[in-house]
């Protein structure tokens, strides 16, 4: 096994006896009561806070609102156990990389094929690129949204590209500063960490105050009905398709990517196993669960959703939600809060793009890690800035998803047969009953990637070039389960 294909340049600038100390107060920790535990851990965490905010996107956004606005409660089990599924995938991708140190797109072409990991890391950067624009769009959306709150004239384009153009450069401006100092050395990882911390705790609160707000109008029975599933999927045309659109298309292919190195920037390895369990649980399933249930109730408590009218709203976009606001929380201060939350999803999902193109086109190339070539690369999604007033030309995501959804579940079957290849990665494969119910959640996490990469694939690559539509595929071709490539 080829020392140049083990860690990350910036490993080697954490300090080594830190590292061991970490070690040792992580073996002391396991003997430790829940609380004791769980607070150790989460001082530690991190690399679940990239995979946190970007999967909490303008995708995740258009998929809450819609489902909100369209059944109320109903779908409040969908995303934890889309996010659920997603996480065990991630646990396994993690178990692979903690127990070998290697990066995994060499080991996986040496191991498995060449091509696979090549086509792995061009859906890498093909779904980063095509989903910068719809970020800076949100992004822009709701900074113009704001301003019509506040008295900007409406019917002024100067002032509308004033507006978008200035938020998109604002996001750029702080994304290229925080990720430029992720790829530089431990308390660069640290200090964008910390931006990440930030950003989610801004959105949690924004959804959040609209929420409590109106708590007096949730329908708790309703609530714990939705979190359980105990209406199922609804029997309403477009409904099937919406689930499992959610379910399938939790875990995007860049984030598969972006997760193995961050763990190695950590400079994590075997010892570092239980934490990175945590870290995905505390840092990534838990603030995934908690802004998207929110956003969800929010539209059921607010009355953006009509119990008398339930039908998939495909024509639901968040910006229309914030505008349904106006009557919550004063005629201004609900558009503003929500507004907000929906800018600082964008943020952390543009950052998160740019940081794994950085460590992909490095891969790629063959390249050495150098602090420079590191930060041309996460440039390259920044043309999504163009996002704020304009959408990617048809023929890209079109491209973009033929190769980003079919790879999808392509890449979960490789961490499958990986996570159980005994001549690779030794007893790290597992024994028992644990090893047993661990390869049926794979196994179900791959089922439900499959099924909904190919609704992805039917309606983003093969409808475009179909006859007109019919009444029915009208009704479905819109849904956005997770606009996620």
């Amino acid at each position: 096994m080829a020392n140049e294909t083990k860690g990350l340049p910036m490993t080697a600038k954490w300090d080594p006896e830190k590292l061991q100390k970490d070690i040792a107060e992580l073996d002391a920790l396991e003997g430790q009561p829940f609380t004791s535990r769980a607070s150790g851990y989460i001082k530690r965490s991190g690399p679940g806070l990239l995979q946190s905010a970007m999967t909490l996107g303008a995708g995740s956004a258009a998929a809450s609102v819609m489902a909100g606005a369209s059944f109320g409660y109903k779908l409040l089990w969908v995303q934890p156990v889309a996010m659920f599924l997603g996480v065990m995938m991630l646990a396994a991708l993690g178990n692979i990389v903690l127990t070998t140190g290697e990066r995994p797109y060499k080991a996986f072409g040496r191991e498995l094929s060449v091509i696979l990991a090549f086509l792995w890391a061009l859906g890498t950067v093909m779904a980063s690129v095509i989903w910068h624009f719809p970020q800076y769009g949100l992004a822009a959306g709701a900074a113009w949204d704001m301003g019509s709150v506040l008295g900007v004239p409406q019917d002024s384009q100067a002032a509308e590209y004033a507006v978008k153009f200035g938020i998109g450069i604002l996001i750029l401006g702080i994304s290229i500063f925080t990720t430029w100092n992720y790829g530089g050395n431990a308390r660069g990882i640290k200090t964008y960490e910390w931006f990440l911390r930030g950003v989610i705790a801004l959105v949690i609160l924004s959804f959040g105050l609209v929420v409590g707000c109106n708590l007096t109008s949730i329908n708790w029975t309703e609530l714990g009905k939705g979190f359980i599933g105990w209406y199922g999927i609804p029997q309403t045309e477009g409904s099937t398709t919406l689930v499992l659109g959610m379910l399938g298309a939790a875990v995007g292919i860049n984030m598969t990517f972006l997760y193995p190195y961050s763990l190695l920037a950590k400079g994590w390895g075997k010892s570092h196993k239980i934490l990175s369990r945590w870290d995905l649980g505390m840092s990534m399933f838990l603030p995934f669960v908690l802004v998207t249930s929110l956003m969800i109730i929010a539209m059921a408590v607010t009355g953006v959703y009509e119990p008398a009218n339930e039908v998939v709203r495909t024509g639901m976009k968040p910006l229309h939600a914030s505008a349904a606001l106006t009557n919550v929380m004063g005629e201004r201060l609900g558009r503003i809060i929500f507004d907000l939350g929906f800018i600082g999803m964008t943020c952390g999902a543009i950052s998160t793009h740019m940081v794994v193109c950085g460590f992909t086109l490095c891969e790629m190339f063959g390249l050495e890690y150098t602090s420079f070539r590191y930060r041309m690369f996460t440039l390259v999604p920044a043309i999504g800035i163009l996002g704020v007033v304009t959408k990617t030309p048809i023929w890209f995501p079109i491209a973009a998803s033929a190769v980003c959804f079919t790879m999808l579940p392509i890449a979960y079957i490789v961490f499958l047969i990986l996570t159980n290849k005994r001549s690779y990665i030794g007893d790290a494969v597992g024994h028992g009953i644990k090893r047993i119910v661990f390869n049926v959640l794979l196994v179900l996490a791959l089922t439900m990637a499959t099924v909904g990469s190919g609704i992805k694939v039917y309606q983003r690559v093969i409808k475009p070039f179909l006859p007109a539509a019919t009444t029915t595929d009208k009704a479905t071709s819109s849904v956005d389960g997770r606009e996620r490539l």
